[in-house]
């Protein structure tokens, strides 16, 4: 009876760890993004890693975004990623629209004078904004990860 209940127990055992096991291999690190506004920088993982369609890349994009950055008015956004999405190629997203005509193919980019905060006369400058890294190809039809921050206006 005790070597049957020690089996059983071997075996209970042996399960939960293989499904451990398996679980932890699901959660392999994401590459990384980073914006960098003067000295400051933040880094993320992705909000969504895997083959997405357009409308999951928006969706994503949107999701709220686990850092925050001020960006002043006239500073240089700068943003850096991994090798691995420069290979693929990435766009600048705003708000979960495409802000970029095209796919950037190098790991690190500045944007000078963005005026991301920009308004028409007669409007209020946004308070913050959130921008998406979207890697992508160049036709926008192979999306493979988004990646969120947070650009809050100290101006606003």
């Amino acid at each position: 009876m005790t070597s049957q209940r020690s089996r059983r127990a071997a075996a209970t055992l042996g399960a939960v760890s293989a499904g451990l096991l398996v679980l932890s291999a699901c959660d392999e690190p994401t590459p990384m993004a980073t914006v960098t506004i003067g000295t400051d920088s933040i880094s993320s993982e992705a909000e969504c890693y895997r083959t997405l369609d357009a409308a999951q890349a928006k969706e994503c994009a949107q999701e709220k975004p686990s850092e925050s950055i001020e960006l002043p008015e006239g500073e240089v956004l700068r943003i850096g990623v991994d090798p691995e999405v420069a290979d693929t190629g990435w766009a600048l997203w705003i708000n979960g629209e495409q802000a970029t005509s095209n796919t950037f193919k190098k790991t690190y980019f500045s944007f000078e004078d963005a005026a991301l905060f920009a308004t028409q006369p007669g409007q209020t400058a946004a308070k913050s904004l959130t921008i998406s890294v979207v890697e992508q190809n160049e036709a926008g039809s192979d999306i493979k990860g988004v990646w969120n921050f947070k650009l809050t206006n100290p101006d606003a």
